[in-house]
């Protein structure tokens, strides 16, 4: 039957309750209100938020959280808790699992995916369960009180994040993974190992390479026999080995199907009335299994039942997680494809121990990225791999130098991103998008996120969107008041040294002449010799970054402080050991060079202090300039400060 022969009065019917099924129903709602449509849902409750599951397990987050953001529009006939049974083509009719029949006039197919279990003995014995689903996690819920040692089948996302949540009341985890490294289809294996790193930090055992031969336990599961003849002993089983898209409703409907429900560039199916959306579809040969390519389907199928002429393309696949309190994203390629291949690699690990990144280049373009840790360019890298954009050499040189392929202003400032470049990862709304919304009078969180839905699945993005609504401030930065005061006390001190000369006492009847401190060789020496030592350490911490048993000492914040205080207290040894006077030729320059460091490191120190009431573009702005003052003015300091020292010794 053609479309055009359905009669207008037909609804649109939407087969799954999922995050595709759901936007659907959203962007329906949106751009045709009066279309009646029917939802169907095989789980009985109303749409919740699927990506913090693993939070709700871990007790990071309560129910009414998970259910937040979720709005249906009021037109939609909601059947949740209603399986749809079969597919009627010829009478373009569902039926449910009652037997009733509900007619249509488009029909959409969101029924997303199932966990995939292993064919290995003992998967149906009690306390083996799997993680996907509300319903899963609920029993997880109720297993995690009971017990003590779980063993998690499987090291991608699924399985880390119930690994993690499964620690709750410190259970012992142990996680097997049959490759040799950790999610291994978004990471290499440097990235692998800082993630490895961080799971084991987090308490979990990982064993890699390892084969799970079978489950053993009389009715309840009580160990796991690896391949090696090992038995890891256990009580509870996950397993997270991936995902089986549900594709038998569309494949007794007659519809092809490969490893998804295949569908063309309008996600239509065989079928002109039927479309696909989400984790059950096949676009040219790929099942993404990712939330933000099922809502790019989703978009494109409201759009085309609503009469536009959108299509679909594909998706670059993109992952944006938080694993174990630990980022990570990935994009694109991760490996290149062989020897033969002209793509080359960029790495750059942090010193800080923070993290890894690696980009992925061929014929200069950005073709593949991924990093583990923190990267506030994850956005933008992201569309400039969507849209295979040109990576100078100068960029290449700029990463692998500090983990950046653009200036901390173009990258921080999410005003200055492209149009196309993604801000909201889970939806997939870009800049561009958010901008058309305020233009519309969108000029807070709410009402973004309301707009586009930008902000409402993880919230990741809400201080970007926040950002772009009204300019809100940066966070405030640990240890603020010591930083800013420290800081104004050493740049009010440099200024004076600049402006205000110690004066010479005026009578030489004194019990003590404090002119002797900048004039008796003994002080001069002991000042002298205090000033390098100040010098010297701040050159040490100002190194920390390339020293890492340092940075475990103490964190970024507390040494940040001591640098400043050391900052003030050089000043304060200059100028008891000049009495306040830059000198002349060499000397002058050296003061100078020497004061203009400690200017720009105290307006620095007092921005990040104060960044939580700047606009953050100014921020970023006045921390880059003097930055750069900062480098500069200290480049030809020891140099100076050697022949001034050779210059008073030898004379």
């Amino acid at each position: 039957m053609r479309p055009d022969q359905f009669s207008t009065a037909r609804p649109v019917v939407v087969v799954g309750s999922g995050p595709a099924g759901h936007r659907v129903v959203q962007a329906l709602g949106r751009q045709a209100p009066a279309l009646p449509v029917v939802w169907y849902g095989d789980e009985p409750w109303a749409p919740y938020n699927r990506i913090k599951l693993s939070s709700l397990l871990a007790g990071d987050a309560r129910w009414e959280e998970i259910t937040a953001d979720s709005p249906i529009p009021d037109t939609v006939d909601t059947r949740f808790g209603l399986r749809v049974a079969r597919i009627d083509r010829a009478a373009g009719e569902v039926v449910d699992m009652r037997g009733a029949r509900q007619a249509y006039g488009a029909l959409v197919l969101a029924t997303g995916s199932r966990a995939h279990v292993p064919a290995i003995p003992g998967v149906d014995l009690a306390g083996v369960f799997t993680f996907r689903d509300l319903s899963d996690a609920q029993k997880l819920q109720a297993r995690t009180v009971r017990s003590r040692v779980t063993v998690v089948i499987g090291g991608g996302l699924l399985g880390l994040e119930a690994a993690r949540a499964m620690r709750r009341f410190h259970t012992r985890v142990i996680a097997i993974e049959h490759g040799n490294r950790l999610m291994p289809r978004q990471l290499d294996d440097e990235g692998a190992a800082w993630l490895h790193k961080a799971v084991v930090e987090a308490g979990i055992e990982v064993r890699l390479a390892e084969a799970v031969k079978g489950i053993e336990g009389r009715g309840e599961a009580s160990g796991v026999v690896l391949r090696s003849g090992e038995v890891i002993a256990c009580d509870t089983v996950i397993i997270a080995t991936g995902i089986s898209p549900n594709v038998e409703l569309a494949l007794r409907a007659g519809l092809p199907v490969g490893r998804g429900i295949r569908i063309d560039d309008t996600t239509r199916t065989a079928d002109p009335c039927i479309h696909a959306v989400g984790e059950c579809a096949e676009h040219n040969g790929e099942v993404y299994g990712l939330v933000a390519p099922g809502l790019e389907q989703a978009a494109v199928a409201a759009n085309r039942l609503c009469g536009g002429d959108a299509v679909y393309t594909g998706s670059i696949a993109a992952t944006h997680l938080k694993v174990m309190g630990c980022k990570v994203f990935s994009i694109g390629e991760v490996e290149r494809y062989g020897a033969a291949d002209p793509a080359r690699a960029r790495h750059f690990a942090d010193p800080d121990g923070d993290g890894y990144r690696r980009v992925l280049i061929r014929q200069g373009r950005l073709v593949g990225a991924q990093a583990v840790g923190p990267w506030a360019e994850t956005p933008r890298v992201q569309e400039a791999v969507r849209s295979g954009r040109r990576i100078g050499p100068w960029q290449r040189l700029r990463f692998s130098r500090i983990g950046q392929l653009w200036p901390d202003t173009d990258a921080g400032d999410v005003r200055l991103w492209p149009a196309e470049a993604t801000v909201c990862n889970c939806t997939g709304v870009t800049r561009g998008q958010l901008e058309a919304a305020r233009q519309r009078g969108c000029n807070s969180i709410v009402a973004l996120g309301a707009d586009t839905g930008a902000g409402t699945v993880c919230g990741s993005c809400r201080p970007l969107l926040a950002e772009l609504a009204d300019g809100a401030a940066l966070p405030a930065a640990r240890g603020w008041g010591a930083l800013n005061a420290f800081g104004l006390g050493a740049a009010l001190l440099a200024l004076l040294y600049v402006v205000f000369a110690i004066p010479f006492p005026d009578t030489a009847e004194l019990a003590w002449r404090w002119d002797a401190l900048w004039r008796d060789s003994l002080y001069k020496q002991i000042s002298g010799y205090s000033a390098l030592a100040a010098m010297t350490l701040l050159a040490l911490i100002g190194l920390r970054k390339r020293w890492t048993r340092l940075a475990r000492v103490w964190d970024f914040a507390g040494w940040r402080v001591v640098h400043v205080v050391l900052g003030l207290a050089l000043v304060t040894v200059m100028a008891v050991h000049t009495g306040g006077r830059l000198g002349h030729n060499l000397d002058r320059v050296m003061s100078l060079a020497a004061l203009a460091a400690l200017l720009s490191g105290a307006l620095i120190a007092v921005v990040v202090a104060r960044q939580h009431q700047l606009a953050p573009g100014t921020v970023r702005r006045v921390q880059r300039s003097a930055t750069w003052v900062h480098i500069l003015a200290l480049w030809g300091l020891p140099v100076l400060l050697g022949f001034h020292v050779l210059k008073a010794y030898y004379f």
